[in-house]
Parts: structure tokens; C-alpha cells; sequence
């Protein structure tokens, strides 16, 4: 399978929409490259998505 860009907000939208109130519109509008594509992509992994990208969030908010 090919590599798919999606938006941080089709993740949480397909896999795990409790966590979106938890996201702001920065993190949703996040760029992701998933190696194997949406199909394949686990509950699971889409809450490690999502967790990684609101860390890197909190960092850059941090630097900044």
C-alpha cells in the first residue's frame, strides 16, 4: 500500500471522535502521513497519533 496524507481530523473523525473536543483547530488542521494508508490504520494508533500531536503542539507553544 502507498503512503496517504490526511488531516489530523479525518483520524480523529473515522477512529476516535470522543477525542474531538479535546483538539483545537490548529491540531485538527495537522497534516499526517500514514505509511500504510487510512484503511489499515488502528483505534489504537490513532490514539498514539493524536497524543504525539498534541505534545509536539505543547512544545512548539513552549519555544515559542
Amino acid at each position: 500500500m502507498d503512503m496517504e496524507t490526511v488531516k489530523l481530523s479525518l483520524i480523529v473523525e473515522k477512529l476516535a471522535p470522543e477525542l474531538g473536543p479535546f483538539l483545537t483547530s490548529r491540531e485538527m488542521d495537522l497534516t499526517i502521513v500514514l505509511r500504510d494508508g487510512l484503511d489499515l490504520l488502528e483505534p489504537a494508533d490513532a490514539m498514539e497519533i493524536v497524543q504525539y500531536s498534541i505534545c509536539n503542539g505543547q512544545k512548539q507553544t513552549l519555544l515559542q
